[in-house]
């Protein structure tokens, strides 16, 4: 997910100069010997998978229908809603199946979850290059735009143009995650990379056009308030809901950012990737991704063991904590910048 056309590259030199964190004394275990603790959660039950595929899948057709059936707005309202939060959910396994923790080398597989991510704005060629990317460097001050949203220093930010703290501020303003439909999906994942690249991402502007062409059919059979209701909201509210998710997964109170010098794949995973608390209801609308710091150090496993890896390996038992609380959420959106000096994430100079 790339959200802004500048990157901290154009304010600093490679490295950050910052001290690196303190490490949690109880961790006993780093690297490769943490990530193998960790495979025996990665081995999926390839039924299980597919119960979660269909289950998804049947919930959403439900849903859809139901607002498509339902006779008035305000019954359509609230059934919309929830359908936008089963596409949560259908994105999760979008994402666990491109990561090859779910039904690896399934060709049913490839075309539903091919299809779905041309129905969420999202080609598979642009998730897999941008999100593998993010994996492999978060907590990384270069780079950082690339698969997230881009985070600059205090003094990045003092020596940026006001034109790139411009941009910055709006790449990281709440009302553009409110708006992902438009910013994140629509432009961030299918414009934008056609853009850059039209060899690698040839399908964005066809993902658009397919997504219009819906819209259109829709409304030309079954009147606008179905083409609302039926596609555009639950595509908004699970744009919105996406995009706050994967930034509160890595801007939240108490997250380190290090150097290159210092950076560590592990302690990236642990210390940079929050562990969202949720209710048994949410944990199912969002598939789980809520244990992103165990997501962020074995990528492979399923989002339906997550919550077993981190019951029975330690190191992940103590992680930073955020919820979906309002205290939280604004919590969240006050982080801004990256402060070596004090090695934390802080708001904006004025």
């Amino acid at each position: 997910m790339t959200t802004a056309a500048t990157s901290p590259d154009d304010f600093a030199p490679a490295s950050d100069s910052s001290p690196p964190a303190a490490v949690a004394s109880t961790r006993t275990r780093e690297g490769k010997e943490l990530i193998d603790a960790t495979r025996p959660y990665a081995e999926e039950n390839r039924t299980r998978s597919w119960l979660h595929v269909v289950e998804t899948m049947g919930a959403l057709a439900l849903a859809l229908t139901a607002t498509a059936l339902a006779p008035w707005w305000y019954a359509k309202l609230p059934l919309s809603i929830l359908a936008g939060l089963v596409v949560v959910r259908g994105f999760i396994l979008f994402h666990d199946y491109q990561h090859n923790a779910i039904l690896r080398g399934s060709k049913l597989a490839k075309w539903v979850f091919e299809i779905f991510g041309y129905y969420v704005l999202t080609p598979s060629s642009v998730w897999k290059q941008t999100h593998n990317y993010h994996h492999a460097h978060t907590a990384q001050l270069v780079g950082s735009h690339i698969g997230s949203y881009m985070t600059l220093t205090v003094d990045m930010y003092e020596r940026a143009t006001p034109a790139q703290r411009r941009m910055y501020r709006i790449t990281r303003h709440p009302l553009t995650m409110l708006l992902g439909y438009l910013t994140i999906f629509a432009w961030g994942m299918c414009i934008s990379p056609y853009l850059r690249d039209k060899k690698k991402h040839p399908m964005g502007p066809w993902v658009v056009a397919m997504h219009l062409a819906l819209v259109a059919a829709v409304t030309y059979f079954a009147g606008f308030a179905n083409a609302f209701f039926v596609v555009m909201l639950p595509l908004a509210v699970a744009f919105a809901a996406g995009s706050y998710l994967f930034y509160a997964q890595h801007n939240f109170p108490g997250m380190h950012i290090e150097p290159r010098e210092t950076w560590t794949y592990t302690r990236a995973a642990l210390e940079s990737s929050s562990y969202m608390e949720c209710s048994p209801v949410m944990a199912w609308f969002t598939g789980n991704i809520g244990y992103h710091h165990v997501h962020h150090l074995n990528s492979s496993i399923p989002f339906y063991r997550l919550p077993e890896a981190m019951a029975n390996v330690p190191e992940l038992a103590n992680p930073v904590k955020t919820t979906l609380n309002p205290r939280d959420m604004l919590a969240c959106f006050r982080l801004k910048l990256w402060d070596p000096a004090r090695q934390q994430m802080v708001g904006y100079p004025d």
